[in-house]
């Protein structure tokens, strides 16, 4: 018999965050709801996060993620920082299993079609995470490559994950938002006609590009800040998601008048209270600064917004936030 559900299904997300060496993803990833890293190349000296030892094998790696898996509760989100260096060590794998000293020598791309059916042993163990109630965050470096279009004339330079033709597709369409970090260049004219390049600016691009690839399923705008308060919406809806068992369709989104929201009582949103009281800021001027920046609508109650905005924009950005609501002219005096 067909087991028929209807409406959004509340399940953790599976991002993948892709850039540059040294412009945050790891920094970023790292503000994910309580991260556990598995730290692939030793990227999170620099951090105060919580790691396993760093995998000697791929079979290590495959174990590990499996481990986490089979432990619900041991945090909320896994990260998996980084796939070009997890690829690297499934090489090694497929060299060792087939005797090859290289994955080009097996001539025919045989070693790229057996590499690709190897990596999928992880996206499942990765599934597997997600099924037991938590998020899974993957980072990447990027590369830039010549992309020439069948049906268009010339070929130009577009920027995509520095992994293999055959890993890459799968990474891509694993996930429910792949985000392209970047700095963002500006060209400007000067007096002299001499054009410059300016600017600097990091930020997060969520949707497909001629010059990148990108996706979500969240709604994102296409450029965002390089902040986790842009992109804290994609785990709101895993707040409390409890692990799956079986078909993850059954998993229901509780209507939004099911149940009166309650007021939070931990410290992030009693410090914020705390916060607002002091300049005496009432919960409508938060709400419409939320909105202004286009996190969460203008009539969302705070109470609904999720611990890791309040954790991850709200409170870093208090000071911000608070001088911008006091700077109203139309504000009533207290």
């Amino acid at each position: 018999m067909l087991n028929i559900s209807s409406g959004k299904v509340a399940r953790p997300v599976k991002l993948v965050i892709y850039g540059p060496e040294g412009i945050g993803k790891t920094t970023l990833a790292s503000q994910a709801p309580d991260p556990l890293f598995i730290d692939t190349e030793g990227g999170t000296a620099h951090l105060d996060v919580r790691r396993v030892q760093q995998p000697e094998s791929w079979e290590s790696l495959i174990s590990t993620v499996e481990e986490v898996a089979a432990a619900p509760g041991i945090c909320k989100t896994l990260v998996l920082d980084t796939a070009d260096w997890a690829e690297l060590s499934c090489v090694s794998e497929v060299c060792a299993k087939y005797k090859k000293t290289s994955i080009e020598e097996f001539g025919y791309g045989k070693g790229y079609t057996y590499l690709g059916e190897e990596f999928c042993r992880l996206l499942n163990a990765l599934n597997k995470v997600v099924d037991a109630g938590m998020n899974v965050v993957v980072t990447a470096h990027a590369k830039m490559r010549k992309f020439e279009q069948p049906d268009e004339m010339g070929a130009y330079d577009r920027w995509e994950m520095k992994l293999s033709k055959q890993v890459a597709p799968l990474i891509k369409e694993w996930c429910d938002a792949l985000l392209f970090v970047t700095y963002k260049t500006v060209v400007v004219s000067q007096n002299n006609n001499v054009k410059k390049a300016q600017g600097g600016k990091r930020v997060i691009y969520a949707n497909h590009h001629p010059c990148w690839d990108a996706k979500n399923r969240h709604g994102l705008p296409d450029e965002l800040d390089l902040d986790f308060g842009a992109i804290a919406r994609l785990f709101s809806s895993s707040d409390g998601v409890p692990p799956v068992h079986g078909n993850t369709s059954t998993a229901r989104v509780p209507s939004e008048t099911a149940q009166p929201v309650h007021e939070d009582t931990s410290s992030a949103r009693a410090k914020l209270k705390a916060l607002m009281d002091e300049r005496h800021i009432v919960e409508l001027e938060l709400q419409e600064v939320v909105a202004a920046k286009g996190h969460f609508p203008a009539e969302m109650p705070v109470a609904q917004y999720p611990d890791a905005f309040i954790t991850g924009w709200v409170l870093p950005c208090w000071e911000q936030i608070a001088e911008t609501i006091e700077a109203d002219p139309n504000r009533l005096p207290f």
